[in-house]
Formats: C-alpha cells, sequence, structure tokens
C-alpha cells in the first residue's frame, strides 16, 4: 500500500483481508471503539473504514444492530448472480462487435491462462476470479470493468463463507470450454454458463 495511505485506507484493507479470509465470520459485529483501541485509530477514522466496506458490501450497517460481516440468503446470491450475468454478457457483446466468433490469439492467450491457473492452485476461487475479471476486462468498457470488479468482492466472500471444496482441474476444463462456447454462441453461452454458475451455488447452499 502507498506511504501516502491514511489509516482510513490500512484499516480498510485489514479488515478486508479479515472479511475475505474468513476470520471474521458472517454475522460477525464490529464495534467501533473496539477497533479504534485494537488499531489505535480515531472513532472517525474506523467509521470512515467501515463505511467503505459497507458500499462494498462486505458489511452490512443497520439501525440499532450496527455493523456487521455481510452473510447471504438464496435471493442474495440470485440477485448477485443476475448482476454478474448483465455485466458479463454485455462485455462478451462488445468483444464479438469487435472481434467475431474467432478471437485473436493475444486475446484468448491470458484468458487460457487465467483458466489453467485454477487447477494449478490450492484454492482456485481467486484465480475463478480473476478469469472472468479478465474476461470482462477484455470488452474495453472502464465502466463494466470497475462494476464487475466492485461486484467481484462480494462474490469472493460468498464463495469464502461457502466453505465448499472447489476441483480446480474441472473449473480449468470447464473454462477453456466456456471460452470456446463464447466465441462461438456469444452472450447466449455468457447466460448459460452463469445460470449453470447459480444454480451449483444454491445447490451447495442446500
Amino acid at each position: 500500500m502507498s506511504e501516502r495511505a491514511t489509516g482510513a485506507d490500512r484499516l480498510a484493507a485489514e479488515l478486508r483481508q479479515r472479511v475475505l479470509s474468513g476470520d471474521l465470520e458472517p454475522g460477525a459485529p464490529l464495534r467501533e471503539e473496539a477497533l479504534a483501541d485494537e488499531y489505535a485509530l480515531s472513532r472517525h477514522t474506523v467509521r470512515r473504514s467501515l463505511e467503505r466496506l459497507v458500499a462494498e458490501r462486505l458489511l452490512v450497517s443497520e439501525a440499532y444492530r450496527g455493523v456487521r460481516v455481510a452473510s447471504f440468503s438464496d435471493a442474495d446470491i440470485v440477485a448477485l448472480q443476475q448482476l454478474r450475468t448483465a455485466l458479463e454478457t454485455e462485455a462478451v457483446r462488445l468483444i464479438r462487435a469487435d472481434h467475431g466468433d474467432s478471437w485473436p490469439v493475444e486475446l484468448l492467450t491470458p484468458l487460457f491462462e487465467a483458466a489453467d491457473r485454477m487447477a494449478a492452485e490450492a484454492s482456485p476461487e481467486h484465480a475463478h476470479s480473476a478469469f472472468h475479471r479478465a474476461l470482462v476486462a477484455t470488452a474495453g468498457s472502464p465502466r463494466i470493468t470497475e462494476a464487475y470488479e466492485r461486484l467481484d468482492t462480494e462474490m469472493l466472500l460468498f464463495l469464502r463463507q461457502l466453505r465448499s471444496a472447489y476441483d480446480g482441474a474441472q473449473l480449468c476444463a470447464e473454462h477453456r470450454d466456456y471460452l470456446s462456447e463464447v466465441q462461438r454462441l456469444g452472450a447466449d453461452a455468457a447466460r448459460q454458463h452463469l445460470a449453470a454458475s447459480t444454480a451449483m451455488l444454491l445447490s451447495l447452499r442446500a
């Protein structure tokens, strides 16, 4: 982190890591006074950090209940996946508008490499996340990329809370196939891929 980072920046980064690593459990309360004492910061600084993570949807703030780590219902997951689908299908549409149904090797190579990292890592959630971020970024739309990255942080939190074992090799194969299908079928392939993902996530919760 930059030397110019403020105390609020540093605390937000620390709490973000603790939430995404599972160190702070779903529903765990975060008290301004306790955090101010723990990190030797003012309550105003702590409040700004918490507000930032609430805006990222990693925390929730409710009247009379304070701030706590976000948790997810089935409806939350469906809504999250619907938004992912809207952004990713539009990104795919833009890529195909530029490159048709046969994308250039310089575009595909980093995407296949991102897919291959799913098989190489012990915990493939971050590699999976990086693959979809890279695909969306390939569209070259800064606003879509920014919106997707904000959403992706929330998705990582859900996957961490799910605590399910992922088969990295299977994920790799599925996403290499997805790259072939999305070139051929475009947005329809993206919708099918994410619909299957939604069904899988809901079944794991059950």
